[in-house]
């Protein structure tokens, strides 16, 4: 029986690169994105299924749920990555950006924990990774929302951790500077790497060796790892 991994926001940067490591490893990959569907459209041609859902709307969040149980019998691995990122002004001014924010890293996460837990346990060594961030709880102040709500992640990762022990293992990863994105400048750029210790970007391949970590060791639950060269220690 093929393992099965559920991955949100896996058309871009580390979901699509997890998702076609595990589709390399043999896994059945569900693949779920919000309005592009550009980098699922190529998981789907190695075979992976594509999912829609947008987060800010929790029936379309059940109606997803509901979908993969009838297609899984059991899910061996799910990966809460989907991430919108605004800053203060930008939720301050936009209503809908503020509920996204907490939509997409607070309350997804919790409906697809909760809602898929039968099939997580079927699998005997369940395991749940969130994506949560190392700003969850060192606060940047220019984006005060979006902290909030991976720190409400970082919090329901504990919380599940027990509750769902021992057939489901719950975990986090914390990622820093992995990969800068486009509109990043180069004084952005290497404000940022000279606040990293190790001084370089990560990368991708890091973060997907943290959750094959956690996958191969079945005594961590309830843990948190930073992927960040260290800069957690300098903001």
């Amino acid at each position: 029986m093929s393992k099965v991994a559920l991955i949100t926001g896996a058309g871009r940067r580390f979901g699509y690169e997890l998702a076609n490591d595990l589709l390399d490893q043999g896994y059945t990959v569900y693949a779920h994105y919000n309005s592009s569907k550009q980098g699922v459209e190529q998981l789907e041609q190695r075979g992976a299924i594509g999912l829609q859902a947008d987060f800010s709307d929790i029936a379309a969040i059940d109606d997803m749920i509901a979908t993969v149980k009838e297609q899984a019998q059991h899910i061996d691995l799910l990966v809460n990555n989907a991430s919108c990122f605004f800053n203060n002004s930008d939720v301050d001014d936009d209503a809908d950006k503020l509920q996204a924010v907490y939509a997409v890293h607070a309350i997804a996460p919790y409906k697809l924990i909760t809602g898929l837990q039968d099939v997580l346990s079927t699998a005997n060594d369940g395991l749940v990774i969130n994506i949560t961030d190392i700003y969850s709880d060192r606060p940047s102040t220019d984006y005060i929302a979006y902290c909030g709500a991976k720190a409400a992640l970082a919090n329901m990762t504990l919380a599940f951790a027990k509750s769902l022990a021992p057939n489901i293992r719950v975990n986090a990863i914390q990622p820093g500077p992995i990969l800068f994105l486009p509109e990043h400048d180069s004084d952005h750029r290497k404000q940022v790497l000279a606040e990293t210790p190790l001084t370089v970007e990560g990368g991708l391949q890091p973060m997907i060796d943290t959750v094959k970590f956690f996958r191969d060791n079945p005594f961590l639950t309830g843990e948190s790892i930073k992927v960040d060269g260290g800069r957690a220690l300098k903001i």
